[in-house]
Order: C-alpha cells, then sequence, then structure tokens
C-alpha cells in the first residue's frame, strides 16, 4: 500500500487539514498518561544566519502523542532567542471557527451524488466495512457515518486517517506547531504564518480525481499496516532521522504523485523562501523560529538548501547527534 500521501499530510504538509477536521482525533482516542521521564525527540532544527540576525527552521510533526514531550533543550534554547514565531499558517487562523466550516465547505459534494457513486465498487466495499468498524467512534465526534457520504474523498480520507491515528494516541492537539503556537502566545511573542489557510484547503480540493481515490483507498489500509506505516514514520521523526523521512516519504511521493509534490510541497517552498529572506534582512536584528512540516526542510526541494544555495550560514543544530557520534 502507497503511503506517501498520508505521511505527507501528517509529518511534512497542510497543517490545516490536520486539525479543522472536526473533532476527529479527540473523540477517537483514549487519553494516553505520558510515561515516565521521556527521552525528548531528537529535533530537525537548522540555524540559518547572516551578518546580524537568524532563523530557526524546526521539522514538525503534526500529530503527536503527550509523551513527545517535553522537547530537546535544542529547541527550548532557539524558542527563547526567537523575537517571533512562524508557521504555516498563523495560530490566530488556525484558531478561526470559520476557517473549520470553511474546510467542510470545501469537502463537501456539489453535484448531488453520493461519495459511493464515485468509489470503484472494491473501495466502496472496504470503506463499508470500515464505517461499520468505526460507527461508534464517529458517533462520540458527532459524525454520523452516513454523513461521510455527502463528502469528497480527500475529506473523508483525513477523516480516515485521523480515525486511525487517534486510536494509537496520535492527536492534532498534541502536534508540534500547534503545542509551541500556544507556548508562543502563552509568553507573548509575536506569531505569524508563512500562507493562508485557504491555500492549504485549495491544494487539497484540487486535488484531480485520481489522486483523491489512491488518497483514500491508502486511508483505508487495514488497521495493522497503518499502526504500523504510521509508527515507522513518527519514530524516524522522534530519533530526527533526516534521511529515512526523506527517502520513504519524500522520494514515495515525488515518485508516486508528481503534480502533487510540486503542489504541496516545492511550489510552497519556492514561495517561503522570499519571506524567510526577509526575516534575515530584518534591520532590527529580530531572530524567528519558523516550524513547517518536515518535508520541507529536507533535500533538494527543502528550504534548508534552498537558502543556503543564496549564501546564508547553515547549520544543523542537534546536541543528540553530537553526543550519539561522541560515543
Amino acid at each position: 500500500m502507497l503511503r506517501s500521501l498520508r505521511s505527507s499530510l501528517v509529518a511534512s504538509s497542510l497543517s490545516a487539514a490536520l486539525l479543522l477536521v472536526p473533532s476527529t482525533c479527540g473523540a477517537a482516542s483514549k487519553p494516553q498518561a505520558p510515561s515516565v521521564a521521556p527521552t525528548p525527540p531528537v529535533p530537525l532544527l537548522w540555524k540559518v544566519s547572516d551578518a546580524d540576525n537568524a532563523i530557526y527552521l524546526l521539522g514538525s510533526f503534526h500529530v503527536l502523542k503527550a509523551d513527545d514531550y517535553p522537547l530537546s533543550k535544542d529547541v527550548d534554547a532557539a524558542f527563547e532567542d526567537a523575537e517571533s514565531v512562524a508557521f504555516e499558517v498563523s495560530p490566530a487562523e488556525m484558531n478561526s471557527p470559520q476557517l473549520a466550516m470553511s474546510m467542510v465547505r470545501a469537502g463537501l459534494r456539489t453535484d448531488g451524488t453520493r461519495l459511493d457513486d464515485a468509489l470503484p465498487p472494491e473501495t466502496a466495499a472496504r470503506f463499508d466495512a470500515w464505517l461499520k468498524a468505526n460507527a461508534d467512534a464517529l458517533g462520540r465526534m458527532g459524525l454520523p457515518p452516513t454523513a461521510l457520504q455527502s463528502f469528497e474523498p480527500w475529506y473523508v480520507g483525513i477523516v480516515v486517517s485521523l480515525t486511525e491515528m487517534g486510536k494509537l494516541g496520535l492527536d492534532p492537539a498534541n502536534g508540534l506547531d500547534n503545542r509551541i503556537g500556544q507556548r508562543a502566545e502563552a509568553g507573548g511573542k509575536q506569531t505569524l504564518g508563512l500562507e493562508r489557510a485557504e491555500d492549504q484547503i485549495a491544494v487539497l480540493d484540487g486535488m484531480s480525481p485520481e489522486e483523491q481515490l489512491q488518497f483514500l483507498r491508502e486511508s483505508l489500509g487495514d488497521a495493522e499496516n497503518a499502526s504500523s506505516e504510521i509508527g515507522t514514520m513518527h519514530a524516524a521523526w522522534r530519533r530526527g532521522d533526516a534521511d529515512a523521512l526523506l527517502n520513504d516519504m519524500g522520494a514515495e511521493m515525488r515518485t508516486e504523485y508528481p503534480a502533487l509534490y510540486q503542489r504541496i510541497n516545492v511550489a510552497r517552498n519556492d514561495a517561503w523562501v522570499p519571506k524567510l529572506q526577509r526575516m534575515l534582512d530584518d534591520a532590527h536584528g529580530r531572530d524567528t523560529l519558523v516550524v513547517v512540516g518536515s518535508l520541507h526542510l529536507l533535500g533538494d526541494d527543502g528550504v534548508v538548501e534552498k537558502l543556503r544555495a543564496k549564501g546564508y550560514k547553515v547549520e544543523r543544530i542537534c546536541s543528540a547527534c553530537a553526543d550519539a557520534s561522541a560515543k
């Protein structure tokens, strides 16, 4: 089962998609107590600097567990050094009730047909089986199974994926960008977005029919495989394994969905780079922590290499990496 689309949404892109489908993970997951003294995740964190100021680039995982906290001291230091914190979408916009409704409206079918009418028989049968198995969880969300027939495959695929992730204790409320956004607002730091949530929604709603069907089919993969795949990806993020995330998730998406990869990743990275440069050119020497999906930072298409190519000083900040290499 291909997993590139779902992987990209979880670890890398489109934070609006993971936070704005109403009441998904929170209703599906069982509360889990944090482990005793958990080891902080190894951060995907880079410092990009010029003569007088810097930006910190931190790779997010948009759904996390309670015991993925506390964060690394490296992240804490970058947060404290920064006067402002930037996200894919600003916390103020992400927390807007109007935005959730915009997501719902974008996902609704408008041609008078049902979802099953657009699905091949095998996919429709798998979806029906999933609905029956998850009827109670959907009911707790206030989302009757029949209601999903009114939505496009991309929206339903997100609901399915988040429901399955919730069973593993992965919750958008614990996502790195969400938690750091709360921390920034509590600390009185300026917060801003690199783009508008409506742009993210447009990317999802702009999937071709074939891309949407593939996304839904992937999301309907059996729970055992889904758990293994999500767990593997989460583990790679926790250990700060940029190569594993890039080679597994990024390469597969680039191969299987080249047009969508271009829209989700490359085009958005290219649009962000001038904004990041303006932060580096800030006349007042202010530093910014930038929290975006991990894939946006990795590989030749990532903003780290794009900024390095423009002559900025770039260094990965990873005390845990240095400690490991010294052993």
